[in-house]
């Protein structure tokens, strides 16, 4: 017998027999639930049968036979209301399991979120593509097939959204496109850095999302709950659907608060912050102002995550001002990182140790935070040895930057579209889909191993522009535009110096300036005057406007 645990109190499996029941009471369940009509199949033992053997092991049963194919809406309530009846934990089953399941997915809309309910279905090995329409509309079927339909579909208006879909126009202004994004504000999350380093105002970090969609494309206010790739239709919660004819997402990353256990309830007091968040990132330059004496740590959890430097940018602003304060002194300061190494790319490595030796930090690698109790001042991370020993570790503090656990959104992990990490599956040069050929991604949410940077979406809007157009035939370029894994990281090491990390795929260097002007490998002044006066313009008035200064897309040979 197979049992396919979907909840702690759910579970399906394929048909049992009377003499299983004894293995599934023992196993902890109280009650079963036969989604088999009677006499499907000649070796099918009869619900009379199963019930018997059922209370014989003081278990209840519930008989909800449905037809292979034929899940009525009736059919997934009556489910539903036997659930929330019978003692916990239940086991269903029919032929295969995959009625019980499709049941349950359709019993629990409105319940529980539509990644979450494809995500446990999916870990339990039953696909429910086939329903997610239903599902999305509250557990019962579509009456209304009528759907939005566009040439191109954007999904997410964030920089890369925004950028392609400006990309796409600066070459094409008669296209039809559309963008899917429930946000009414678009933030340059760059600046956080420098809000929480007493530089930027917050408010200069944000503008009105309808400000920036581009003339002539159409704005969807919704947010999608799934993809059906083999239609060409993305489904919007509230089961609307849209059509395309080419697909492009980027709805950027997911920051999993909820990971670390105890953080979202001390977030923004008791010493606890982050830049990572507009709110927060004014909190953390009212705690570095406040701070004279005592522990700071600083956070970095396992890659990948948006802006790989910024945990340590963090870092540096802050102890550069407790140092110009004259208190660095009084301040011991360890930077805990899930990582093994300082930076990704070694060759900015010694520019950033000067300053980690400058600043007295201590480095604490395969440290990766798990709890924290704000009141107490107490985190806990799990270390990591080189051999792979793990370890809790208790740590004071008096002042702590996290930086939450990342990953592509939820509606994206549990899609056709998601690569075995949770990723949109993307040709790394290419950035086209690799199963579905009029589908192509940019920016944090898909799988190249690239650093996932505002700068970065830069560089990859206009490969994608141009290859949507080289596909659909209204571009003449025969050749494919190629995408060489640019990331930039301002690294902020102390108020008035960065040092200008760029590269690309495998970790080459890629610098955008002669080293007369800016050396990338070296602290420089003109790249903090380029990260707080240049970027900012360039961001709003060239990315998103689709003006590609030194963002030209190379070809394919």
């Amino acid at each position: 017998m197979d049992v396919k645990r979907i909840t702690d109190d759910f579970a399906v499996a394929a048909q049992i027999a009377p003499a299983e029941l004894a293995e599934i009471a023992v196993a902890g369940f109280r009650a079963i639930i036969d989604n088999r009509p009677d006499g499907e199949g000649a070796d099918q033992p009869s619900f009379a049968e199963i019930a018997a053997a059922a209370k014989q092991q003081g278990l209840v049963s519930r008989y909800l036979p449905v037809v292979s194919g034929k899940v009525s809406d009736a059919d997934a309530l009556a489910f539903g209301k036997a659930l929330s009846e019978l003692p916990k934990p239940v086991l269903a089953y029919c032929r295969t399991g995959t009625r019980s399941a499709t049941l349950w997915s359709l019993s629990q809309a409105g319940h529980r979120s539509l990644p979450d309910i494809l995500q446990r279905t999916k870990a339990a090995g039953y696909d429910m593509s086939g329903v997610v329409k239903r599902i999305a509309n509250g557990g019962r079927t579509v009456a209304d097939e009528t759907a939005l339909s566009h040439d191109i579909v954007i999904v997410g208006g964030g920089s890369a959204g925004i950028a392609v879909a400006a990309s796409l126009l600066a070459r094409r202004s008669d296209l039809d496109i559309a963008i899917i994004e429930p946000a009414d504000i678009h933030y340059y999350q760059p600046g956080w850095t420098l809000v929480g380093a007493g530089v930027f105002d917050p408010r200069l970090t944000r503008r009105d999302m309808a400000s920036l969609i581009p003339e002539g494309v159409k704005w969807i206010k919704a947010a999608v709950a799934a993809f059906e790739p083999a239609s060409n239709a993305v489904i919007l919660e509230g089961c609307r659907v849209v059509n395309y004819k080419r697909l492009i997402v980027a709805p950027g990353i997911k920051l999993n608060w909820d990971a670390v256990e105890g953080l979202p309830q001390t977030l923004g007091r008791n010493g606890v912050t982050s830049n990572y968040r507009y709110d927060l990132a004014p909190y953390t330059w009212e705690l570095v102002q406040q701070f004279a004496s005592g522990k700071a740590i600083f956070t970095q959890p396992p890659m990948p995550i948006k802006c790989a430097g910024a945990p340590q940018k963090a870092m540096y602003l802050s102890c550069d001002h407790w140092l110009k304060a004259g208190r660095l002194g009084s301040i011991d300061v360890e930077f805990c990182n899930a990582g093994a190494v300082l930076f990704g790319v070694p060759d900015y490595v010694p520019a950033l140790m000067d300053y980690v030796k400058r600043y007295g930090i201590a480095l604490s690698f395969g440290h990766n935070l798990k709890a924290i109790d704000g009141p107490a001042k107490t985190a806990w991370f799990t270390h990591t040895d080189a051999d792979g020993h793990t370890r809790t570790i208790e740590k004071r503090f008096d002042m702590i930057h996290v930086v939450p656990p990342q990953s592509a959104p939820d509606f994206i992990r549990v899609s056709p579209l998601a690569s075995p990490a949770g990723w949109v599956d993307v040709d790394q040069y290419t950035l086209r889909h690799k199963s579905f050929g009029n589908i192509y991604s940019l920016g944090d949410v898909m799988s190249a191993p690239n650093a996932k940077t505002a700068a970065a979406a830069r560089k990859q809007a206009p490969v994608v522009a141009e290859n949507v157009l080289i596909d659909m035939g209204l571009l003449s370029e025969p050749r494919n535009a190629v995408y060489d894994g640019y990331g930039s990281c301002p690294l902020t090491v102390e108020k008035g110096k960065i040092v200008l990390a760029e590269f690309g795929y495998g970790g080459k260097r890629l610098p955008s300036f002669p080293t007369w002007l800016i050396d990338d490998l070296k602290p420089s002044r003109a790249a903090w005057f380029l990260k707080e006066r240049v970027l900012p313009p360039v961001y709003w008035r060239a990315m998103l406007r689709g003006r590609e200064y030194l963002a030209k897309p190379a070809h394919q040979n």
